[in-house]
């Protein structure tokens, strides 16, 4: 469901200790010649006791490094494998970043702050360890935008300009280097399971299971602690595959590396949001076959989980993990009619299914853009003078009857406005380029400011049915 913040007192913890000295590698942040603070995003901070820090304490933590007070004394680059667009990698690990703080939220989550372009550790190769200051603005758009649409994910917490001249061959080069920090609900990944099958290390797999049971879902093990974990993470992860398709997102890069183990979505590189329901449409320049296009990310996601299986059948039969398995798909269809009628702002009826095929049909044959679509529909209403008249969209108003509309759905003055809040990548460049040539952030501010009253109107509705949260399975 959307996270709602909830203010809380600092309260770090060192849960990570009792996967250590497996799961990670002590390392050092680099240092910078500058640290400008650019960014901090206090909403974040306040949900996890952090808001009160003056800008010299942000940067002394978030740009030098200097540990939080009972949390982690080093920071630590975490150990993994993966297979990325479907190669198995055992050479990676976090190569620019590290887990630098764990700490709770007001709601007793266990939370990490991880970072992005702090430094070279033992799993950068060849490469510089670190981040481009345009990367670290377009993940702020990128985590902006999807808290908003209720999707699972890491919220940008911090970046810092870093005063480095760095070479990309994928950017006009030099450009500007930053230091970003995200707050997420764990860095544990598939692929952190996927070594410790590969080294045959089935202590570190029942400690991995056991730790993300109790810190991350707060579960005591039952009979099958195996398949009692994967049935969550099935859960999860079908839900995050339906919550990018009705935001109309598309990752970029779904390796298994990438999934994190509570199916919250992280790590934004060559993401896009499409402007329509284009299934082939692709965010990544360097997926020639489409694997991760679009269209294709729930299965991605589902095959990405079972590569967690094929780990987890070190230390149980299959069957038990078949049979988790085999419930993604159903429950990826509940999610998405639950999903679609939040965004869409009308309570599911007895025709759900039929009125999510019917709308997506109606933004296929027309070209009606998502966004413009669920601005235009809001509460199951069209909005007036807006031209739905094409005879694609006759199945979806029959199919529309049966969900009827949330009370108050376009209570929030933003269902008044002409067009919808979107992120598309053409504003995404103008954005960075008013960096860039002027150094002006005011359309980066004001765009932040944009979908945060939008993630309002969304997260205005919060009864049980109108939730797009996962209801766990008892």
């Amino acid at each position: 469901m959307i996270h709602i913040p909830q203010a809380a007192k600092f309260s770090p913890v060192r849960e990570i200790d009792l996967l250590m000295p497996d799961i990670a590698d002590p390392v050092t942040a680099a240092d910078f010649p500058q640290t400008i603070l650019r960014f901090r995003n206090d909403r974040a901070a306040a949900s996890v006791g952090l808001d009160g820090l003056s800008d010299d304490q942000w940067i002394a933590h978030f740009g030098r490094f200097a540990p939080l007070d009972g949390s982690l004394p080093r920071p630590l680059a975490m150990k993994y494998h993966g297979h990325q667009f479907r190669h198995y990698n055992p050479d990676i690990g976090d190569g620019r970043g590290f887990l630098f703080a764990q700490l709770r939220d007001g709601a007793g989550r266990l939370m990490d702050l991880g970072t992005k372009g702090s430094g070279q550790t033992p799993y950068s190769r060849f490469g510089d360890g670190r981040l481009t200051l345009k990367g670290g603005v377009r993940e702020i758009l990128a985590t902006e935008m999807l808290e908003a649409l209720g999707v699972p994910t890491s919220r940008t917490f911090s970046i810092i300009e870093t005063g480095e001249a760095l070479e990309r061959n994928d950017e006009p080069s030099p450009t500007r280097g930053a230091a970003m920090v995200r707050l997420s609900h764990s860095h544990i990944r598939i692929g952190s399971f996927q070594r410790a099958a590969f080294h045959e290390d089935k202590a570190l797999l029942e400690r991995l299971t056991d730790y993300a049971l109790t810190r991350l879902y707060d579960e005591q093990p039952g009979d099958n602690p195996p398949a009692q974990l994967l049935g969550r993470v099935v859960e999860r992860t079908a839900d995050l595959a339906a919550s990018y398709m009705v935001a109309g997102f598309v990752h970029g890069v779904l390796n298994s590396d990438n999934i994190n183990v509570t199916g919250e979505s992280f790590d934004y590189g060559p993401w896009r949001f499409t402007p329509l329901w284009d299934a082939g449409y692709t965010a990544a320049y360097f997926d020639h076959q489409g694997l991760y296009a679009f269209g294709r990310q729930a299965e991605a996601i589902h095959w990405d989980v079972a590569q967690l299986a094929v780990s987890l059948r070190a230390l149980v039969e299959a069957e038990p993990l078949i049979a988790e398995l085999e419930r993604f798909p159903a429950l990826y269809g509940e999610a998405m009619a639950r999903r679609f009628c939040w965004r869409l702002g009308v309570v599911p009826g007895d025709s759900v299914n039929a009125m999510v095929e019917a709308a997506v049909r109606g933004m296929v044959t027309s070209g009606t853009g998502i966004d413009r679509f669920f601005h235009d529909w809001r509460g199951g209403v069209q909005r007036e003078g807006a031209d739905y008249s094409d005879p694609a969209w006759g199945a979806f108003r029959e199919a529309l009857v049966g969900c009827a509309p949330v009370p108050g759905a376009r209570d929030h003055d933003y269902w008044s406005d002409d067009a919808p809040c979107s992120m598309h990548i053409d504003e995404v460049e103008a954005i960075w380029a008013a960096i860039a040539e002027r150094d002006d952030w005011s359309p980066l501010h004001a765009k932040v400011a944009a979908i945060r009253r939008m993630g309002e109107a969304y997260g205005s509705l919060r009864s049980s049915a109108e939730s797009p949260g996962l209801e766990r399975r008892p």
